[in-house]
């Protein structure tokens, strides 16, 4: 790739991240939405990935070497990571914590002694 495919390609990236960062900003409050986002760049990458990456894979060893090179290079191999449930349940379970602590707290302060009877 020369300077000017590389600066034209660098250019378009940047479009593409405003474009997305707009949209997901758009989305702010509506976590559905965002979802629906994320779902949506997880399918464009799959796609890309199953069609037009592999279509365009090395078919000589100078070629795969020069790929994997730029693999170790620039950062490893693209991924998009999903999260765990344990990372969805983490507000709830300080909000859990919360409550429990509230009713611990509440049963605490209006417990009845009985002991003296």
């Amino acid at each position: 790739m020369n300077h000017d495919q590389n600066q034209d390609l660098s250019s378009q990236l940047q479009a593409i991240s405003g474009v997305v960062k707009d949209v997901a900003q758009d989305c702010k409050g509506d976590v559905i939405a965002l979802l629906g986002l994320l779902r949506h760049l997880e399918q464009l990458h799959k796609e890309i990935r199953d069609g037009v990456f592999q279509e365009n894979l090395p078919d000589n060893r100078q070629r795969l070497y020069s790929l994997l090179k730029d693999i170790e290079s620039e950062g490893g191999w693209p991924y998009i990571a999903r999260m765990r449930v344990q990372a969805l349940l983490v507000n709830l379970s300080e909000e859990v914590s919360d409550e429990e602590a509230l009713a611990n707290y509440t049963h605490d302060v209006f417990k009845i002694d009985n002991s003296s009877e």
